[in-house]
């Protein structure tokens, strides 16, 4: 490589201003989670960047919300197929700047893509309702049209665990409505939000309609209080979360936020082994790091003593190491701070009294998986968010008390409940105080076409394409006069 060619590596990658690429002076370094070699260079954008930002966002507000919807699905359908025809490169970017394994960062592209795809589609039928008014009396010869309008501009804050898919679940749903969107990528990870801002300037979108900023400090502050930035959608930790939402008392706010996703395993269960190796894959697959990562399992003991070293067997026989390589199923935390926090974690558990079944020994970065046993309720692992490489094993008497210890917690995100009765699933869906319950596996997807969400403090609003568009949006009702119905 040449001495001119290096130089054109070196160059800061650009933010996204309205649509346009720009850079400045100030810059910041993202590195790999893995070894802490150096990814790229990023500029940062200043305030007057910023501010031009958000005024060709509201600028553009009026015009976009009217837009025909083939503009809008036009555009989603290019980013879904840019995605799928790059897929390899951006599948390394993922692993490059958030050390998941790439089999895991080849799957996020996959989900991106098809996200892209759903909000296409959706852009097309995303039409309203009508509704007779001539049920009553004084509504005779009326009809009401209901349809669904932009709240404005959104604000779109998201975290590094997927930082294409959940960028794309913020972006694609805006677009699909016709709200400009305004993208804060995770800090150690905004590459691939960059990367679709690239793609999405190829479209034939407004001016303002999108912009990617991967702004630092208290320029944060003065997107999340901006008035002409109506609504803010979040995906991080809880208590960011709660603190974003006070910040901004009277915008429309929605987030998802922090889990500690319990398994249960029944007594008429069966396929142990199967069980075992669905908790082992989706208590770790990122290294722990999804909210929807199994923390707890919750196992009765008519299967407990069969179980237990089956999803010890099924932990240990997970490789760990350089997320690069195909064969590796679990890679590093984003950085050493949040490996140490587990670490110490565990340390804690164990100081009173719990037993480390397997793993736990951190190296750099990476964490090896563990499976704890006999943990306090009031340890950290148990009751709040690992989100590392951590399984916690509680044994039960009944079903009733699994639910019991499911319950047990200030989350209520997913469940998985192992069980072939049918009347236990439906007692599940009915008693688990969760946003889903996923019967006969673990919550280990997060399909981008249904609602997706949780209760308690695991957010206020709805993850999935449609139900993004529905928060994205209010209600306007127009009623029509003189129908001869």
């Amino acid at each position: 490589m040449t001495e001119d060619e290096d130089a054109i590596v070196a160059k800061p990658r650009p933010f996204w201003v309205a649509g346009r690429p720009e850079s400045s002076a100030t810059t910041f370094d993202v590195r790999h989670p893995y070894d802490g070699t150096d990814v790229a260079t990023v500029s940062a954008p200043t305030p007057e960047q910023v501010e031009r930002a958000v005024a060709a966002a509201a600028a553009v507000a009026k015009e976009f919300r009217s837009s025909p919807a083939h503009l809008r699905a036009a555009a989603l359908d290019h980013v879904s197929a840019t995605l799928a025809a790059r897929a390899e490169e951006i599948a390394e970017t993922i692993t490059a700047e958030n050390g998941k394994p790439l089999k895991w960062a080849e799957i996020e592209v996959a989900r991106a893509t098809s996200t892209f795809r759903f909000a296409a589609e959706e852009a097309r039928r995303f039409v309203g309702d009508l509704q007779r008014l001539d049920t009553d009396a004084g509504g005779e010869g009326r009809l009401a049209v209901i349809r669904r309008r932009p709240r404005g501009p959104v604000l779109a804050v998201a975290p590094f665990n997927f930082p294409l898919n959940l960028v794309a679940h913020k972006v694609a749903p805006a677009l699909a409505v016709g709200a400009p969107v305004i993208v804060k990528p995770a800090s150690a990870t905004p590459l691939s939000a960059l990367l679709l801002g690239e793609i999405l300037a190829e479209t034939d979108l407004p001016s303002g309609a999108f912009s990617v900023l991967p702004v630092r400090g208290s320029a944060m502050s003065s997107l999340v209080e901006d008035p002409r930035l109506p609504v803010i959608s979040f995906t991080g930790s809880t208590g960011v979360g709660w603190g974003l939402m006070a910040a901004a008392p009277r915008k429309h706010v929605v987030m998802e936020l922090g889990s500690n996703s319990a398994a249960i395993v029944c007594p008429d269960w069966t396929d142990l082994d199967h069980a075992a190796r669905r908790i082992a894959t989706f208590g770790n697959y990122q290294a722990g790091q999804s909210c929807i990562a199994v923390q707890r399992v919750v196992v009765h003991r008519a299967v407990a003593e069969d179980f237990v070293p089956r999803l010890v067997a099924a932990v240990e026989s997970l490789r760990t190491g350089d997320p690069h390589d195909p064969a590796v199923d679990v890679g590093p935390l984003i950085d050493e701070d949040n490996a140490k926090r587990v670490e110490s974690w565990i340390a804690e558990a164990a100081a009173a009294g719990a037993r480390v079944l397997t793993g736990g020994a951190r190296t750099g970065t990476t964490v090896a998986p563990a499976v704890l046993a006999d943990v306090p309720a009031e340890a950290k692992v148990s009751c709040e968010e690992v989100f590392g490489p951590v399984l916690v094993v509680s044994v039960v008497d009944s079903v009733d008390e699994a639910f019991e210890v499911a319950n047990s917690t200030e989350f209520g995100l997913q469940a998985g409940v192992f069980t072939h009765d049918l009347r236990t699933a439906f007692r599940a869906a009915a008693e688990l105080e969760v946003g889903g319950v996923v019967i006969g596996d673990v919550p280990s997807f997060r399909a981008d076409q249904m609602p997706y969400g949780g209760v308690k403090g695991s957010g206020t609003g709805r993850e999935g394409v449609r139900s993004a568009m529905d928060d994205f949006t209010e209600e306007q009702t127009m009623v029509l006069s003189g129908l001869d119905l």
